[in-house]
């Protein structure tokens, strides 16, 4: 019987030391579940971090376009406006061109500051992260190219500075700005 004894002890000592492992295995897959999860998480806040850095760029280089846009667009229509007052001793009708490009840049001049402190706050909002991270990504858009020829329209005139006087005169005594593209 001795031998069976020893076969049993054995196999004890078998089923010990496999339970052991799987224990220090149970504890290890444990141990590497929680790292995993940390680093997930540190993982999902780095994005989140590099996706609010991208939109706050984004919303500073808009910022900084209109800007600079802005600026380039009051001289751009003052000058407008000084040619179509010399051109208005010929034209008398070039006097409603200067009156619709002073309305143009008055409208503009009035809403550049509003829009300039609403991109500031959704970027403020951003930041805080009380914002939605869904601004397109814009920076691998070219800036808009105007137009270099002549025949290419920037504005289209409403109807009543059209060379097409006979449709134009119905809506000169209506509203002569309701047709502006």
């Amino acid at each position: 019987m001795l031998g069976k004894n020893d076969l049993v002890d054995n196999l004890s000592r078998d089923l010990d030391r496999a339970r052991g492992k799987r224990d220090a295995l149970a504890s290890d897959v444990t141990t590497l579940t929680a790292q995993i999860a940390e680093i997930e998480a540190r993982l999902s806040e780095e994005k989140n971090r590099r996706e609010c850095d991208r939109v706050i760029g984004q919303i500073e280089a808009i910022k900084k376009r209109i800007k600079q846009t802005a600026s380039a667009f009051s001289p751009v229509i003052r000058e407008l406006c000084e040619a179509t007052e010399i051109a208005a001793a010929v034209v008398p009708e070039a006097r409603e061109l200067n009156s619709y490009l002073i309305s143009v840049a008055t409208e503009v001049d009035t809403v550049i500051d509003p829009l300039l402190r609403e991109l500031d706050r959704r970027a403020d909002a951003v930041r805080v992260g009380h914002a939605a991270l869904d601004l397109p990504c814009l920076a691998d858009e070219p800036p808009v190219e105007l137009p270099k020829d002549d025949n290419d329209r920037l504005l289209r005139f409403p109807k009543w500075l059209s060379p097409n006087k006979e449709a134009a005169k119905g809506e000169t005594a209506e509203n002569p700005r309701s047709t502006a593209a």
